[in-house]
């Protein structure tokens, strides 16, 4: 754990605790209590499920949660950590809350009696938890909070083990001590991971970072991905079973399409180490995918970076195994992440197939001239036609090796022909110079 703490907040994390216990207990016993009222309330089981067996033990780790979450307010090292880690729990509460009021489900199998210790604990959940509340699993859904928060303050292998090992065993226990159907897991799980992703920990949160967008460009390719998620919404209600997974991209393509009408490239939550956050990679897994494939299909005739001049590459994102020419690295791209970096590494997450603005080139330029000097650098986008283009364009500009945009760009395009840069990215690299007058100055001298 970390020793840099701030002092009394075990004072803070107590109101908190005080604050969402009764409101727990009240919103969760509601919902109950209203859905145990209505006659239309179905249920969604697969054919496997009662295969699976009831395990009594495992009640112990299904309890074992409600001392983990009241124990989860004793990590945090700031208020800013604690807040965060306690409005995470509140959102699960509200949207699971809702969700079983608005679509309500039951569980359906009948649990045998149980003796002894294990029955009791089970007789004691049972005078609490009726079997409506079911998707999203609330359970699930704190467990996805609770266990980052406590895979952040949990150091050494054997200790990580044994969080992982357990955290894992209280998802498995919904299952075995027949309390949730399968559905309520991958829901669930989704819920809790949103619920990351909506209150990093660390920075802004995506609603206040939130800008409707007036670019043309980016309400068409919203509406692309839009249109994508409501066509995997319907394939999956309409066939059912096994598509239902389909629901997954349906939220990928959703928040893809936010992210172009809202909140920007920050919406794909790419950190300074070249990684998407966690919860960004669980959520947007299969558009991830999709778009890694996309670049390596685009780019498969030639995968290999262009030097431009010497020293300055220009390529598309690259491999593991192709990072050992490179001592540094620019990376544009917003959607992809990267999992290992050079020691000089810079992202400027950018949209795709979208142009930079002038303060992007700016900065971009910026930093290759900054890191240059590490070593053979490699400025990359998903590509390398584009973004990451019109970034070393604005470099060579920065840098006065190139007197005007035209000969940066046909610079460019001599060493890459395939690069796309259209009339957008040309006004983007104008609106740099003008931004700063020292350089038109000087370009025009």
């Amino acid at each position: 754990m970390d020793n840099t703490r701030e002092q009394g907040l075990w004072k803070r994390g107590v109101l908190w605790l005080l604050l969402l216990g009764p409101l727990f207990f009240a919103s969760y016993g509601f919902a109950n209590w209203l859905t145990g009222q209505r006659d239309d309330v179905g249920s969604l089981v697969f054919a496997w499920e009662p295969q699976i067996p009831l395990w009594p033990w495992t009640i112990v780790p299904y309890w074992s949660i409600d001392l983990l979450y009241g124990l989860s307010f004793l990590l945090p090292a700031c208020r800013r950590e604690m807040d965060r880690h306690a409005l995470r729990l509140l959102a699960a509460q509200v949207i699971c809350v809702a969700c079983f009021l608005l679509w309500p489900l039951r569980f359906t199998f009948e649990r045998p009696p149980l003796d002894g210790a294990f029955g009791l604990m089970f007789d004691v959940l049972m005078g609490f938890d009726k079997p409506f509340n079911q998707a999203p699993s609330l359970h699930i859904t704190l467990l996805v909070i609770i266990w980052a928060m406590f895979a952040n303050h949990t150091r050494g292998l054997f200790w990580r083990g044994l969080l992982h090992g357990w955290m894992a065993l209280i998802g498995i226990s919904v299952l075995t001590t027949w309390q949730h159907h399968f559905i309520d897991l991958p829901t669930g799980a989704l819920a809790g991971f949103f619920c990351l992703w909506l209150l990093p920990l660390q920075g802004a949160t995506p609603l206040t970072q939130m800008r409707l967008t007036s670019d043309p460009r980016r309400w068409r390719l919203a509406l692309r991905y839009g249109l994508g998620a409501t066509l995997c919404a319907v394939l999956a209600v309409k066939l059912g079973g096994a598509w239902l997974w389909l629901f997954w991209p349906t939220v990928a393509l959703a928040m893809v399409a936010l992210n172009y009408l809202l909140f920007d490239a920050a919406g794909f939550q790419k950190q300074a180490n070249g990684r998407l956050s966690p919860a960004a990679t669980a959520l947007l897994a299969p558009y991830l995918l999709g778009a890694w494939i996309n670049s390596r299909l685009w780019t498969y005739r030639q995968p290999m970076p262009s030097q431009v001049v010497e020293g300055i590459h220009l390529g598309r994102l690259p491999a593991t195994g192709e990072l050992g020419s490179y001592a540094a690295m620019v990376d544009l791209c917003a959607e992809l992440p990267l999992l290992r970096t050079p020691s000089a590494y810079c992202s400027l997450p950018s949209l795709d197939l979208v142009t930079p603005d002038a303060l992007t080139c700016q900065r971009a330029a910026e930093a290759i001239e900054r890191l240059r000097h590490e070593g053979p650098l490699l400025v990359c986008c998903a590509l390398g036609y584009s973004r990451s283009a019109t970034a070393v364009a604005a470099w060579l500009l920065h840098s006065g090796r190139c007197q005007s945009v035209d000969a940066a760009v046909a610079l460019i395009r001599q060493a890459r022909p395939q690069v796309v840069l259209g009339p957008q990215h040309l006004a983007a690299l104008q609106g740099m110079l003008v931004a700063s007058p020292a350089l038109e100055v000087a370009h025009a001298g």
